[in-house]
């Protein structure tokens, strides 16, 4: 992974926007350049790779999901009037509300035009589509997060289907993109697609447990922080559908102002009710899920292993 990311990251530094006028570029340079893991851009070269060593053939649809990427985070954070952005301050807090929109207004189209590089390949339109299907996705599954905020009557499934479009989609997309482009069959694209699909729920789950239980030094943020913003996250859904007094725990968390007394609580509850058994098991099903659609692609062992690898170090997040 090192090599793929080390090479983008290149490729990004030979690629700022230098057009004009400054006001318009300068923020998504500065946002591209806050270091985050790199991690779908990634994901497209190593599917590429699986069929074709030479990936720099990929760069300019890694460098699509890239800008998309982070055109998301630049719109989401502006949403989630966030201060800060991988340590640094946000680029509406940097610059403003207004030029955060346009800037992110701009990568998103930006993104097509690196897309449109692979127009003379035969299947440029399911390139494309699956690209403009999964930005429509992230939409759909950022305004589901949005309504979840106010609401305590989510169900697991409603759970699942957001993370599914808000992060698990582009994950599989950018898997599927690479592989089409390097003339994968549609089976493998496609069994490409919902590996990353699996892996990226098991990831997201991961993700939840670790906000809870996890070690601040190996989270790198606050533990509890989900509990404390009521976000409705998979332990949280469970929690509230296995608790016998589900009314006396929303009255709990909204109004308890101690944070130390509410994480503690709701993490109890948590274990007692089985929900940290729950998302354990799920999470290693996704994982399951996602070596078994492995098994189903055409590329070489040593490609199977480096995805099953993978797929691990997602369903443990250990990177």
């Amino acid at each position: 992974m090192n090599h793929l990311k080390s090479s983008f990251e290149q490729f990004l530094l030979e690629n700022k926007y230098l057009d004009e006028p400054p006001g318009l570029f300068e923020p998504i340079n500065y946002i591209l350049a806050l270091k985050g893991k790199r991690f779908r851009p990634i994901l497209l070269l190593a599917a590429y790779r699986a069929y074709d060593a030479d990936f720099a053939q990929a760069m300019p649809a890694a460098m699509a999901i890239e800008v998309f990427h982070n055109f998301t985070l630049l719109h989401d954070d502006i949403m989630d009037e966030a201060p800060l952005r991988r340590g640094e301050m946000t680029v509406h807090k940097k610059y403003d509300p207004n030029t955060a929109i346009l800037s992110g207004d701009a990568m998103m189209i930006s993104a097509y035009q690196w897309l449109s590089k692979y127009a003379h390949l035969p299947n440029f339109s399911a390139i494309l589509n699956t690209f403009s299907n999964t930005a429509l996705d992230v939409c759909r599954g950022q305004q589901m997060d949005m309504d979840f905020e106010e609401s305590w009557e989510v169900k697991t499934d409603d759970y699942l289907d957001m993370v599914r479009l808000k992060t698990a989609v582009l994950l599989g997309a950018s898997l599927k993109i690479g592989a089409l482009i390097a003339g994968a069959s549609v089976d493998d694209a496609n069994n490409f697609y919902e590996f990353g699909i699996r892996a990226g729920l098991a990831f997201q789950i991961q993700d939840d447990i670790l906000d809870s239980f996890g070690r601040v030094a190996a989270v790198g943020k606050q533990i509890g922080g989900d509990i404390l913003q009521n976000k409705k996250t998979f332990l949280l859904v469970q929690t509230l559908a296995k608790t016998k007094d589900k009314k006396g725990l929303i009255e709990f968390m909204k109004k308890t102002a101690d944070h130390e007394t509410k994480i503690k609580k709701v993490k109890e509850l948590m274990i007692k009710t089985g929900a940290l058994d729950a998302a354990d098991m799920l999470r290693d099903d996704f994982y399951e899920q996602s070596l078994e659609l492995l098994d189903e692609l055409h590329i070489p062992a040593e490609q199977k292993e480096f995805f099953s690898e993978l797929a691990l170090k997602m369903a443990r997040r250990m990177f």
